[in-house]
């Protein structure tokens, strides 16, 4: 029942997250910051009253395997939002990390020595296949919008969508990474995953005073924004901060489901569920936003989305239930 109800966690607060996140990012692209910031406060705000007691209680797991996770977390978490600063557009940046299901694999078999069926090693490379053509096509989209201005233009455009795409390969690895050490620490200690959620946002807190000039222009922007009424509250406030407070809200339950999927899951599973939420972010970025998305674009998606059944062993689970139901039917005829 858990693990159900984590699910539902994921898919509803991370596909409205992203919905918000675009919002904010269509008008001022290098937000990142102060929307990473402002997540990380509320849930350690949360945590910290609900979670530890103020204080009071005492953690499970060593603070000093925290900070290991913490610097892997806060690094993805800052590098990802950062990345869109870089040409990045949006159905790029969740395809992109839809990738997460090969680095946990490859760092699972590297770092855990596992081994998978042939099936999953086709599967990863639909994925790959799929990821490299939406990769390679938003390139040559980089490259003809700043087609539009100077050469020199066009070169510091591309340059920059490369740099992006670096990050985001690096914080893929990372977050793969991360996946797996706290599975092995869950293991050895136990599933603690509100005290894992509270401190992976509570510890990496003072690293924001790096950005905190960042973080205060953009805030000093988001005040400057177009100021709406709302209703319940009979309050008018300026848009851009209404977007941040329920981007804010929506990556708390997001992230809450992803965090007790982790302990009822293994890494690889969660990544899966992640993955699957990643695409109906992306199907609804594309036909709401009306982001720019091409036949090339679609057949990447396909050839990732297939590599993601294929992984789940859907089909061979559907088989086997349709078996099922056949043996009964004959024993009862």
């Amino acid at each position: 029942m858990a693990t159900v109800v984590a699910v539902l966690l994921v898919f509803a607060g991370c596909c409205s997250n992203v919905v918000f996140l675009e919002l904010l990012v269509r008008e001022f692209p290098g937000c990142g910051n102060i929307v990473t910031f402002a997540q990380f406060v509320f849930i350690a705000l949360e945590g910290w009253i609900f979670e530890t007691d103020f204080g009071r209680k005492k953690p499970t797991i060593p603070v000093s395997n925290y900070v290991i996770m913490v610097t892997m977390f806060f690094t993805v978490s800052v590098i990802n939002n950062y990345a869109l600063n870089f040409n990045i557009a949006m159905p790029l940046h969740m395809i992109f990390r839809a990738g997460s299901l090969i680095a946990n694999m490859v760092l699972g078999i590297i770092i855990l020595k596992k081994r998978y069926s042939a099936s999953k090693y086709l599967s990863i490379a639909l994925v790959s296949v799929g990821i490299f053509i939406c990769t390679v096509m938003s390139a040559k989209q980089v490259h003809d919008v700043s087609g539009d201005g100077s050469e020199e233009d066009g070169f510091y455009a591309f340059i920059r969508w490369l740099i992006g795409i670096a990050m985001l390969t690096f914080a893929l690895l990372m977050s793969a990474r991360m996946g797996i050490f706290q599975e092995m620490l869950y293991k050895k200690y136990g599933k603690h995953s509100k005290e894992a959620l509270f401190y992976n946002h509570c510890l990496p807190l003072p690293g924001f005073l790096l950005l905190s000039t960042d973080i205060y222009n953009h805030g000093v922007l988001f005040s400057q924004s177009t100021p709406v009424l709302v209703p319940v509250l009979g309050l008018t406030l300026p848009i851009m901060w209404i977007y941040l407070l329920m981007n804010v809200i929506t990556q708390y339950v997001c992230i809450r489901g992803v965090f007790i999927l982790t302990t009822e899951c293994t890494s690889l599973t969660v990544t899966l569920v992640v993955t699957l939420r990643k695409f109906l972010s992306l199907i609804f970025s594309i036909l709401y936003f009306q982001n720019p998305f091409t036949a090339w674009h679609w057949l990447g998606t396909a050839v990732v989305f297939a590599g993601t059944l294929l992984y789940t062993e859907v089909w061979s689970s559907v088989s086997a239930a349709l078996r099922s139901a056949d043996v009964k039917e004959e024993k009862a005829e």
